[in-house]
Formats: structure tokens, C-alpha cells, sequence
């Protein structure tokens, strides 16, 4: 018997928001969660990770019914839904919280009740897997999360890559030996874009994201900050939500280097022809932009023309509004 409440003494909450709920809400539920448990980790955009160690001792319930709780408070409070997956490992808990019905929650109490969940689940449905994976997976005939975890590890890593089939399988399986680190969350900043139609139509996804690349480089600047780090997350058809997050060589805020990286995240993405929901970019780990490398001469003359150009934009947009000049590449529509 003791065992068996130590067990659940490790339940794992995996949170997430709507995904139009603004970044001061995000900030507002890992505050709430941290009333629970001081094992609490920010997964920006819109998701977090919380370690309920000892917390259901504490309060008296068992982890599901203690989610419920906290789903209410989000809401009475601030007006703002979530959908918590509880597990033991944190890939079950985020796969559960993509799937929960319409009480908000869904309590996997054991790791039994996990595996029984899992097993008819579309590959697709595995934590972290992308687009080009699960398509490959599905032409060796494994369309399910149950056929994936039955396959020997040696065949899936030749079909995937040694990690990455050795990762896929093991979470199939409802196990994830990663931990929760808490941490703050870093100051960052987020603009999301949500196609009134899911598409697959790559020119239009790539404009809706160079979109966001102006409005955030043009804001960070606002604000005399550079960024270290961006995160792209891309919403599916499916309702799955598939995030990369890129460094930056060294801070900045220019357009064109948050582009680069951004385009090289949704290129490393490989969708081919997924039907894509929504687009959010963050830029993470901002700081005052005299920690950035400041002016330095470039033999690139296009690059210090374009650099030059952006104070520029930046005041007209300032005087006469948002996005009256910018790159064309980042209009979806001709006015």
C-alpha cells in the first residue's frame, strides 16, 4: 500500500493553455501551479510541467482530482482554460493533456493505465514526434502507438536513427526519464498567427511567419532588448502542436537574423504536405540590448544597407502604424 501512494506521490501535471491565451496569462497559471508545487517548468509558449512530489500528501486528494481544482482556480481567477494531462513521465502527461475530454483533465493514475491509453493512439500521437517521422513509420505499416512500442528497438532505430528510435520507442511505451527543472520563466515575447482554414500551402505559412519574425524583431527593439534564443511552435489539423527552438549566434534584434533562424526551424520541420492550424514565434531570453555585440563593420554591404534601413521602418511604423512598410514577402494579401 505504501508503495503504491509513493507512486502516486510522482505524478506529473503537463498544462497547457488555449492557444489564444496572451503570455502575461502564461506567466498567471505558472504562478497558480507553483501554489502546488515548487517543481514547476515553464514550456513556452503555452505549456508547463509540474512535479507533484509530496503534494498529494499534503492537500489530501489524489493528483486528478487535485488538477481539477487547479483548472477551476484558472478559471475563476483569471479567466483562462486549461487542459492538464496527469502521469508518471512527462510524455504520457503531455500526450494526455493534448486529449482530454471536456472535464479539462485526464488522470492516468498508474503506469498501467497509461500503457492502456496509449496502445490505440495514432502514431502521430507520440510526444514529439514530427511529420516526416510519423509518415515514415506508417509506410513500414506501424500506425499506432501500440505497434511502435511492440517493434524491436533495433528496427525502429534503422527506420528512424539510432536517438531518435530509441526516444520514439521508449515513450510509446509510456516511458521518459526526463525530469521536471524548475525555473523561471525567462523574459521573452510571443505573436502567433491562426489561418482562418488549415493549409498546407508552404508560401503561405512561410509569409504568416515572416510576419511574426516583423512584429516581434520590430517590438524587441521597441523596447532596446535583444533576444537569445527563438521558438517556433506549429499547430497541426490534428491539434498536436510540434515546437523547435534555435539559439541565435550571438543577441540580437534584427529582422533578418530572427528570420534566419526562424526559417531554418520551419525547414528542419520537414511538413511536406501536413495541414498546418497556426504559427507562434517566441523570442526567448531577452535582454538589454547593450548586452548585445553592438555596431560592428561588415564586408556584407546588402546586410549593413538592410540594417540600416530598419530605424527607418521603424519610425514610419511607429508615426503612422503597424506594418505600413515592411518586407512584401510578409503580406498575405495584396491590398
Amino acid at each position: 500500500m505504501t508503495s503504491r501512494l509513493d507512486d502516486r506521490d510522482r505524478a506529473l501535471w503537463h498544462v497547457r493553455c488555449r492557444p489564444d491565451t496572451a503570455p502575461d496569462g502564461h506567466r498567471r497559471i505558472l504562478d497558480l501551479l507553483g501554489e502546488y508545487t515548487p517543481l514547476v517548468q515553464p514550456l513556452p509558449p503555452l505549456a508547463a510541467l509540474a512535479q507533484l512530489t509530496g503534494t498529494t500528501r499534503l492537500f489530501g486528494v489524489d493528483a486528478g482530482e487535485l488538477a481539477q481544482r487547479a483548472r477551476l482556480q484558472a478559471l475563476a481567477r483569471y479567466g483562462i482554460d486549461v487542459h492538464i494531462g496527469v502521469a508518471d513521465t512527462w510524455s504520457t502527461a503531455a500526450t494526455a493533456s493534448a486529449r482530454v475530454g471536456r472535464s479539462g483533465v485526464l488522470y492516468l493514475p498508474d503506469h498501467r493505465a497509461a500503457e492502456r491509453f496509449l496502445a490505440p493512439l495514432p502514431v502521430q500521437a507520440v510526444h514529439g514526434i514530427g511529420p516526416a517521422q510519423a509518415a515514415t513509420l506508417q509506410r513500414y505499416g506501424l500506425h499506432t502507438i501500440a505497434a511502435l512500442a511492440a517493434m524491436d528497438e533495433t528496427v525502429v532505430c534503422r527506420i528512424l536513427g539510432g536517438k531518435a528510435g530509441r526516444t520514439l520507442r521508449a515513450r510509446a511505451r509510456g516511458l521518459d526519464p526526463r525530469g521536471v527543472t524548475a525555473a523561471r520563466m525567462p523574459q521573452s515575447t510571443s505573436a502567433s498567427h491562426a489561418f482562418a482554414v488549415d493549409t498546407y500551402d508552404p508560401i503561405r505559412i512561410r509569409a504568416a511567419l515572416l510576419d511574426l519574425v516583423v512584429t516581434l524583431a520590430g517590438r524587441i527593439r521597441g523596447r532596446d532588448q535583444v533576444t537569445r534564443r527563438v521558438t517556433l511552435a506549429i499547430r497541426l489539423a490534428g491539434g498536436s502542436t510540434v515546437e523547435r527552438t534555435k539559439a541565435l549566434p550571438q543577441p540580437s534584434a534584427h529582422t533578418e537574423d530572427l528570420r534566419t533562424a526562424a526559417f531554418r526551424l520551419l525547414d528542419a520541420m520537414a511538413f511536406q504536405r501536413a495541414r498546418v492550424r497556426g504559427v507562434t514565434l517566441i523570442a526567448e531570453d531577452l535582454r538589454p540590448a547593450d548586452e548585445g555585440p553592438g555596431t560592428q563593420i561588415s564586408l556584407d554591404r546588402e546586410r549593413e544597407n538592410r540594417l540600416l534601413l530598419e530605424p527607418v521602418l521603424d519610425r514610419i511604423n511607429h508615426r503612422y502604424g503597424r506594418r505600413l512598410a515592411g518586407p512584401a514577402g510578409a503580406y498575405l494579401k495584396a491590398s
